[in-house]
């Protein structure tokens, strides 16, 4: 699989031997197993992460340093850790997780209060922001961990700010399916229990991380989702010096689907899910739709789907994509060979 990719770029670019550059935006579980396809396929890839998360260990960090969460970007880097003894171990290191001490809670008061104050921390998001704080900032530092632990490629904050989400949620009460309420903050809206007709970041007018900007624009590929729809995949759309580059990059577009229509897309058929892409983010038009096939086992939902993508030029691309051992997740093995088929079309 590590060689997948040789010499595809000579057909973008004539005869030199090059990697694909392909970005891939996203964040949590899904953009993991994204960036754990594509690394695979290419030495050139950079991720493009979300800075909206509020809960957990990121949660805390960003509310007590003023930072932005570090925990979709621990993900990343985590993803882009190759397959050797020393990647496993680094990725085994950025994911440990602190649990409740066994003294935590006896006759050491200074002892309980730090056990209490590591709980629930991720090792990596510990580490990344004593980088940051070391380094310079968010950039400088992710640049340095990933060269510490040989990361299969770059990690960027789709912005330096933390930012927030806000939406508008129709029939969050059950006892009233109509009415419309705005939940605000990631978390929240990610747990919410209705029907996400808006979606919005906070502050609306926050900068993107200018290399982030730059390397969408260079971009031979770029790779938007898996994830959760409106809190990790949406985000990019609505960072607006984000999305003009998304727009505008000459880049091959590549809006990868969920396994299936539960959480933030709950009731929403493939065509709807699309459909609420376009309208929170105008102007964005994806060249190709990689669904799993049992989105689109019904006739009607994939003519549906394949109308509205043909309506702007684009192609759908229906194959297996789910784990045989972990039912409702992306087997990285099936999503990199299908990279590999969409990277090489015209």
């Amino acid at each position: 699989m590590a060689e997948l990719m040789s010499g595809t770029r000579t057909a973008l670019t004539g005869s030199l031997q090059m990697p694909p550059r392909v970005v891939a935006l996203g964040g949590g579980h899904g953009l993991y197993a994204t960036l754990t396809a594509l690394r695979h396929l290419t030495r050139d890839l950079t991720a493009v992460v979300t800075v909206a998360d509020n809960g957990g260990s990121s949660g805390r960090l960003r509310d007590d340093y003023g930072t932005i969460p570090p925990g979709d970007l621990r993900m990343a880097l985590a993803a882009l850790c190759d397959d050797s003894e020393k990647g496993q171990a680094w990725r085994e290191l950025l994911q440990h997780r602190f649990a409740r001490s066994r003294r935590h809670g006896e006759q050491e008061p200074d002892l309980a209060q730090l056990a209490g104050e590591l709980e629930g921390h991720a090792l990596g998001n510990l580490l990344i922001l004593t980088a940051w704080n070391r380094l310079g900032g968010p950039v400088e530092g992710l640049s340095a961990l990933g060269k510490l632990i040989g990361a299969r490629g770059r990690v960027l904050p789709m912005s330096e700010h933390p930012l927030g989400i806000e939406a508008t949620v129709r029939g969050n009460d059950p006892q009233d399916p109509l009415a419309r309420e705005v939940v605000v903050g990631q978390k929240e809206v990610a747990r919410s229990q209705g029907y996400v007709e808006k979606v919005r970041l906070t502050p609306e007018t926050a900068a993107a991380e200018p290399q982030a900007v730059q390397e969408v624009l260079a971009a031979d590929f770029v790779v938007l989702g898996p994830g959760s729809w409106y809190t990790s995949v949406m985000p990019h759309l609505l960072l607006p010096e984000l999305r003009d580059a998304i727009v505008q990059t000459s880049a091959r577009r590549v809006l990868t689907m969920n396994i299936d229509s539960t959480g933030e897309n709950q009731g929403r058929s493939p065509a709807e899910q699309v459909a609420a892409v376009l309208e929170n983010a105008p102007g964005f038009v994806p060249n190709v739709v990689l669904v799993h096939q049992q989105q689109v086992a019904d006739p009607e939902d994939r003519h549906a789907l394949e109308a509205l993508v043909r309506e702007s030029d684009g192609e759908v691309h229906v194959t297996d994509l789910v784990s045989r051992t972990r039912p409702g997740v992306h087997d990285v093995l099936r999503l990199a060979t299908a990279y590999q088929d969409l990277l090489h079309l015209g």
